[in-house]
């Protein structure tokens, strides 16, 4: 394998777990349900524990998602996580309030009471959600960071990556296209974890009343998500000259990747399909109870496509808006080919993970979840 092939796999493997988390933040938009969703305490009980079998899933996911991206890109990693280092604070801060969440819910005379770590899920559903979709949001409209390699050779600095703004990355929150996906996310999140209930729940109260906040979700998803794409596509993007490596502006750049990678189109085409589809089954035919797992796909392959469109096709997928030249590209931020050629044996391993989750997740989901099995579980959140 050559070092570009090895360069456009790994941004592969990045773009593959990017459409798993997405299809997985399911978890936080079911926390941010937990509150309007329900109205009695058995409820509220049901709701925390159908998704405290899961939220382990998207934790890992992230993870291994960040792992990666340091391993295979980490000009990248030290380039965001550096400098934009506010927005990275805020998501990883939202996840540690999950998981302390779920420790102690449940726990007799807990310290602050079930009300406040049901907050904590909220404020997980909802910063870990908006957040992460403004982050990547960024892959297409730019951040304010200058990157000069020459740096290592200053021993009293030697940082390559320099932030232009001291908001380190709030300042993402200024630009309305973050912002269109951000809540993008936001609501999609909220979309498969209706679709979730509707399909896990033995609780015909909330099983009707998921299939009726649905539509609720489903349209500013889809309004916030078609915003992003149609200005993402008509706006000029950060294109690299295949001969000299230099970055600049071209007219409708991602809309053009599109266009000259017809698989992807396909894909593209099909995974906003398949999304579109397990919403609409679900509202219009009341014994449909799969659409979870049509939107799910479908989100895993849209968001998937979204992140090849940032990468491939001699596109920058991190541009700098202060020095276009310190756009970072799948060439000029990668490991070493050692490193991603000894990476790329390990990843082979990742079916095989992928696996027992599948098998794992099926021991656990054999029946519809009801109170009356939460109560005969020998664990409960």
């Amino acid at each position: 394998m050559t070092y570009e092939i090895l360069q456009h796999y790994w941004w592969f493997v990045i773009s593959l777990l990017g459409g798993f988390l997405s299809f997985l933040l399911f978890v936080q938009g079911g926390q941010s349900l937990v509150f309007s969703l329900s109205k009695t305490e058995e409820e509220k009980r049901l709701l925390v524990n159908v998704f405290g079998r899961k939220w382990h899933y998207t934790f890992t996911t992230l993870v291994t998602f960040g792992g990666a991206f340091f391993a295979s890109f980490p000009l990248f990693y030290s380039t965001s996580f550096g400098g934009a280092y506010w927005v990275w604070i805020l998501i990883l801060f939202s996840f540690v309030l999950q998981a302390v969440a779920y420790e102690f819910h449940s726990k007799p005379n807990n310290l602050l009471g079930k009300t406040s770590y049901r907050a904590f899920l909220f404020a997980n559903g909802l910063i870990g959600t908006f957040v992460i979709g403004v982050a990547v949001a960024t892959f297409f409209t730019g951040s304010d960071f200058t990157v000069n390699k020459a740096n290592l050779t200053r021993l009293s600095a030697p940082v390559i990556s320099s932030w232009g703004t001291a908001w380190h990355g709030l300042e993402a929150l200024a630009k309305l296209r973050n912002l269109s996906f951000g809540l993008a996310v936001f609501f999609l999140a909220r979309t498969l974890a209706l679709l979730f209930f509707i399909n896990r729940l033995k609780h015909p109260v909330l099983e009707a009343r998921s299939r009726k906040f649905l539509a609720y979700n489903a349209l500013p998803f889809v309004l916030f998500f078609l915003v992003f794409v149609i200005w993402t596509f008509l706006s000029e993007g950060f294109a690299v000259d295949p001969e000299s490596a230099k970055v600049y502006l071209m007219p409708y750049k991602y809309f053009v990747n599109l266009l000259e990678m017809p698989a992807l189109f396909v894909a593209f085409v099909l995974g906003v399909g398949a999304v579109l589809a397990g919403i609409s089954l679900t509202l219009l035919k009341p014994a449909f109870r799969k659409g979870i797992w049509f939107s799910g796909v479908g989100v895993v392959v849209t968001v998937c496509c979204l992140f090849l469109l940032a990468g491939y096709n001699h596109t920058a997928y991190y541009p700098s808006t202060a020095d276009l030249q310190s756009s970072l590209t799948i060439y000029n931020s990668s490991s070493s080919p050692f490193t991603l050629k000894v990476m790329a044996y390990v990843s082979l391993l990742v079916p095989v993970v992928l696996a027992y989750i599948f098998y794992a997740w099926r021991v656990l989901e054999r029946k519809p979840m009801d109170i009356e099995e939460l109560d005969e579980a020998g664990h409960s959140y």
